[in-house]
């Protein structure tokens, strides 16, 4: 299956490693791939019972992405997301439960970054080359910026899940999820392995996961997160998990370079500018991928200070990577240091 919307890999590698275990038994797994969300996918799913109907499961797995896709791509024309950010109403506007209640978790997020995290910067991400439209090679004019940030703003957007309905306060209010659906994607295939009761399994989307149990030696899941390097691919750490979720923001794959500086995709709703602090990548373990996904990005465009300060706050477990030279400085917040084993 490759379906049709273009939303960029999470720059982080995130790539289920091999156990490494003294034991040479190794209960056998099954892995179901495909494309989706302009990335790819990978379900793991260990000791797999007899009766289950692989081909069943993966046809299941598909209609779900197929159906998130549906709902909230800003890269498919007639997506119902896409439907509501072209329509210049400003009265509520019927949605589906599963649209409205992802925008609410959202917004959830915005709330309490401050506005690092905001549904509603769609049209600064494709002001600066970065959304469904042409990639951008230079830097939009300030006025042009200005002009586009009267329409940034959480506090534009209403929500009501008990119509279910959403409102904008002004017509040109822009709503893109792509620093969350692939996370809510995740906990979607978790939940539906979840009432097939499979008891260890990874899900994988464009380098959001999900895990529950242990791997194919009985172990935690071994999860390495990338160097944040522009030029190489390498492996800088590896976390060990199980009943839980992760995902990494990083500004080291989607940017451009002009005039010598780099530019990343990472926008601050706030200013309407690329992050230009010397935080590379943030990484976030949470029950679910959806919170993770979003508070990965919040933390990284709130820089590694500020960016601590509300994971101690907020209580999240976060992993920050500082890039100082060609050199690389790791931070973690209270909560991951006493939640996360790191080899």
């Amino acid at each position: 299956m490759r379906l049709l919307i273009r939303w960029f890999v999470v720059p982080a590698l995130l790539t289920a490693l091999a156990a490494c275990s003294d034991s040479p038994r190794e209960w056998p797994v099954q892995e179901l791939v495909g494309s989706t969300m302009g990335t790819t996918f990978s379900i793991k799913v260990v000791a797999p019972p007899e009766n289950l109907d692989l081909p069943a499961l993966q046809q299941d797995i598909e209609a779900v992405l197929e159906d998130i896709n549906r709902t909230m791509s800003t890269y498919i024309s007639d997506s119902e997301l896409s439907r509501f950010n072209a329509s210049d109403r400003i009265d509520w506007i019927d949605v589906s439960p599963a649209l409205c209640h992802a925008i609410e978790a959202a917004r959830v997020v915005s709330e309490f970054t401050g506005g690092a995290f905001d549904v509603t910067v769609g049209p600064l991400v494709n002001l600066w080359g970065f959304g469904p439209s042409e990639s951008a090679y230079e830097p939009p004019g300030n006025d042009t910026i200005t002009m586009a940030m009267q329409d940034i703003g959480y506090s534009k957007l209403h929500v009501d899940c008990a119509l279910p309905a959403l409102r904008k306060e002004a017509p040109g209010v822009y709503v893109d999820l792509s620093a969350f659906a692939k996370g809510h994607a995740v906990d979607e295939v978790a939940d539906l392995l979840d009432a097939r009761a499979l008891p260890d399994y990874l899900v994988e989307i464009g380098g959001e996961m999900r895990m529950r149990g242990t791997n194919t030696r009985g172990e935690l899941w071994a999860i390495a997160v990338e160097t944040p390097d522009r030029a190489s691919r390498s492996v800088k750490t590896v976390m060990r998990l199980t009943d839980s979720a992760m995902a990494t923001s990083g500004d080291y794959r989607n940017f451009f370079e002009h005039d010598g500086r780099f530019y990343s995709h990472t926008i601050d709703p706030r200013t309407g500018y690329p992050v230009t602090h010397n935080g590379a990548s943030v990484t976030v373990v949470a029950d679910t991928a959806a919170f993770a996904d979003a508070a990965a990005t919040a933390l990284l465009v709130l820089g590694p200070d500020a960016g601590m300060k509300l994971a101690e706050r907020e209580s999240i477990a976060a992993y920050f990577l500082l890039r100082l030279g060609s050199e690389f400085e790791e931070r973690m917040s209270s909560l991951f240091a006493t939640k996360v084993l790191v080899e």
